[in-house]
């Protein structure tokens, strides 16, 4: 039988510190890898990530389990065949946090609402828990926070032991373990049983606050975005932070921030209303005033750093008030825009155009027959594509 991996983190969580000896050596894509005896360091598994730390000085760059043993994927070498491995603690005890606080929302989501958990990752940033259950309300948010964090104010004992398979029936488990063989539950007080292999606290008051910061739907379920304890208090910090400085630029209290934003949202709605208007007339004028210039049926012009929305009406206003077939294009810098449009009474279909203008500017389009539009990049065939589009209209 071969030789596998002591998983000290299971006996102490809280462990930063030991020695071992080398039993294996591999390969791998990202570096050399150590097989241990004996390791505080945790595998990735069940959506919380590996431990960071040194061994021997060496920074570890991922850790992995296979077949009963630990695989440190190594930066560089260890010569030494008795090493110290070290843990990172401040993400050791982060992924403590995250990953109880999941176990307690998850519980409370079944309580309140009979909302099983589907799955869960513990990100850099933030965590994800994916619910069974399709629409929520903010008060429901709010009833599975407040439990979740009065779990934490009673600072319940949690604890972890080894459940026989034959035996697993006996404890109540949120959920029916997806492995075989002995059982390591998690227990939350009487509150919540989970089978688990991850790292804990010894009490829910080291979580600290339990913060949901959004919800959207993802396959019919709800997938809730939060953080705990340490990333909690950074969360806050950084939103009291905006929400201070924005009071301070509406010159209001923060309590009346929301107000004051919807007035000033009313207020910009009305302004570009007003606006639209106003460039709607300013551009009626100057369609009659290109009508008024024009030495024929047809008109083309190329305008420098023109809307493409501007050009689309003032071709719209052109060909509604007259027999004309308008050609126009724009140079936006960084790209080009071209408008194609004839009265209807004309019965042309522009849309024969996109195949000729296309490729010189490097572009697609679409339209309907009376008007087309076509967006490209190369803005040094402009001229020659809507000279191309009047000799392929015989004009």
């Amino acid at each position: 039988m071969k030789q596998g991996t002591k998983q000290l983190y299971f006996d102490n969580p809280y462990q930063v510190e030991f020695k071992a000896h080398i039993i294996g050596r591999e390969k791998h894509e990202q570096g050399p890898i150590l097989i241990l005896d004996q390791t505080c360091f945790y595998p990735e598994s069940g959506g919380q990530p590996a431990d960071k730390g040194r061994i021997n000085g060496v920074e570890v760059l991922d850790v992995l389990e296979k077949d009963a043993k630990i695989l440190h994927v190594m930066q560089s070498e260890v010569e030494s065949d008795e090493v110290n491995g070290v843990i990172e603690w401040e993400t050791r005890f982060d992924h403590m946090q995250q990953h109880s606080g999941q176990h307690i929302l998850s519980q409370c989501f079944d309580t309140l609402f009979d909302a099983k958990t589907l799955s869960f990752r513990l990100g850099l940033r933030a965590s994800t828990v994916e619910i069974d259950k399709r629409d929520i309300m903010e008060d429901e948010v709010e009833k599975v926070e407040t439990l979740a964090n009065e779990i934490v104010f009673q600072d319940e004992e949690i604890c972890t032991y080894i459940t026989p398979e034959e035996m697993i029936e006996k404890v109540p488990l949120r959920k029916p373990p997806q492995k075989k063989g002995h059982i390591r539950v998690v227990q939350i007080s009487d509150f919540d049983y989970s089978a688990c292999g991850g790292t804990h606290p010894n009490k829910t008051g080291e979580i600290g606050l339990i913060k949901i910061l959004k919800w959207e739907r993802i396959r019919n379920n709800l997938r809730f975005e939060f953080v705990c304890g340490r990333r909690a208090l950074v969360d806050y910090g950084v939103k009291n932070r905006i929400i201070r400085e924005v009071a301070v630029k509406f010159n209001v209290g923060e309590g009346e921030l929301v107000g004051s934003i919807d007035k000033m949202i009313a207020e910009l709605k009305d302004h570009r209303r007003r606006l639209r208007k106003a460039q709607e007339k300013i551009l009626d004028i100057e369609a009659q005033e290109i009508m008024r210039n024009a030495e024929g049926d047809v008109i083309k012009e190329i305008f420098a750093d023109r809307p493409p929305d501007e050009m689309r009406i003032l071709a719209l206003t052109i060909i509604r008030s007259g027999k004309y077939i308008v050609l126009f294009g724009t140079d936006l810098q960084d790209r080009v825009h071209v408008v194609l449009a004839c009265s209807e009474s004309l019965e042309r279909d522009m849309r024969d155009l996109i195949p000729v203008v296309s490729p010189l500017i490097g572009g697609k389009g679409g339209g309907r027959p009376t008007l087309v539009e076509i967006a490209g990049q190369k803005a040094e065939n402009l001229k020659l594509a809507l000279d191309k589009a009047s000799e392929f209209l015989g004009i």
